[in-house]
């Protein structure tokens, strides 16, 4: 509570203690004018010590995930595609988004998580939010409008679940400004770690970012796409952790993509990492599927081989390892370690026809834990 003035953190201490006490009760114990508490009060909601009436206390550890809710729509082919006709195949509709799913993923391993994004005032937008709610995740902050309907997203995969071809309509996203994070600012300023994808805009991604400078909380990214990857800003400061696989990293970095016969190897991810880190991210995971993943932390950049999977279907995968990576950050584990267990969920997650593992709970993933010694 370095953050704290001295007559701050003595009001923290009187709400603590007691949340219903009334600022006049306060300010006599304190010797303070009323008009002087409220002013700390409003500074206490603003550095997250507090959420807003009635004094409620933040959760000790807790998430926020910011981006995408999605409704996705995924066909698996039955046999070979063949282009420019009609092909038979699987269909199953489920809910995502990069946001939505690590959110959904981080609650059901046990940690408090809230989610913010814009829906459509439609059926499927209630849908999304009935979902969310349904599976604990706080969703207060989540924006309804009728501007434009729910996001959605499809998928074509091949026979062996890879994916082919995916199409979406994402420009709902378009309208999550940087005035609805200033209008709930303590409940972003309340948590330990504030996750966001780039499907939200360019400018509210550089708010956030500009924001997180005088804030508690640690911001995380994923970069979700090539095209959406350039929503960054150059300078990466203050971003505390980055996601990206090694295509977008080479698209953020400005490198030149590696030829088709000649995929990037793991050592290319590990410099990439790094790239990364000096470019102002404290730390980066840089992604490469079967082939493994690169982690740059305070203690330099490791390389770490994929974890043996029987893959189903690969949808939410990066998901589920953002959001085992946080969950172990989160339980004091660091960077290394979280993002050893991340990549095994998010192996689990491929084991699955659901983009979040139906399965999911923290003793589930502690019983696969021996499959990272493989």
């Amino acid at each position: 509570m370095d953050d704290l003035a001295p007559q701050e953190a003595a009001v923290l201490a009187i709400i603590r203690d007691n949340p219903f006490a009334g600022q006049q009760e306060i300010a006599t114990q304190l010797g303070l004018a009323r008009s002087t508490v409220a002013a700390h009060i409003v500074q206490l909601m603003q550095k997250g010590y507090i959420l807003g009436r009635g004094y409620v206390m933040p959760a000790q550890t807790r998430a926020v995930c910011i981006g995408g809710a999605v409704l996705d729509r995924k066909y698996r082919a039955k046999a070979d595609l063949v282009f420019e006709t009609s092909n038979p195949v699987d269909g199953i509709r489920s809910m995502g988004g990069v946001a939505r799913n690590v959110a959904e993923n981080l609650a059901l391993l046990g940690t408090t998580t809230s989610f913010v994004s814009i829906v459509g005032d439609d059926e499927g937008g209630h849908a999304l939010l009935k979902y969310m709610r349904d599976r604990g995740i706080d969703i207060s902050q989540v924006v309804t409008t009728t501007e434009r309907p729910t996001a959605e997203y499809a998928a074509i995969l091949d026979t062996r679940g890879d994916l082919v071809l995916g199409i979406a309509d994402m420009g709902i996203f378009d309208l999550l400004l940087p005035t609805h994070f200033e209008r709930i600012w303590p409940h972003l300023a309340a948590a330990s770690w504030v996750f966001c994808d780039t499907n939200v805009p360019a400018e509210t991604l550089a708010a956030l970012i500009a924001k997180r400078q005088g804030a508690r909380f640690r911001l995380a990214i994923d970069a979700v796409s090539t095209p959406k990857a350039a929503r960054l800003p150059r300078n990466l400061s203050g971003i505390d952790l980055l996601f990206m696989n090694i295509d977008e990293a080479n698209a953020v970095l400005h490198r030149k993509a590696p030829e088709a016969d000649k995929p990037a190897t793991i050592e290319e991810a590990r410099e990439a990492a790094l790239a990364l880190q000096a470019a102002g991210a404290r730390e980066a995971v840089v992604t490469m599927g079967a082939r493994g993943i690169a982690v740059a932390g305070t203690d330099g950049a490791r390389t770490f081989p994929a974890v043996q999977a029987r893959p189903v279907d690969i949808t939410g995968a990066g998901d589920a390892m953002i959001a085992g990576t946080l969950h172990r950050i989160l339980h004091g584990e660091d960077i290394y370690a979280a993002a050893r267990t991340g990549a095994l969920l998010g192996t689990l997650t491929t084991e699955s026809a659901a983009s979040v593992h139906t399965e999911l709970s923290e003793r589930f993933l502690e019983a696969n834990m021996h499959r990272l010694a493989g």
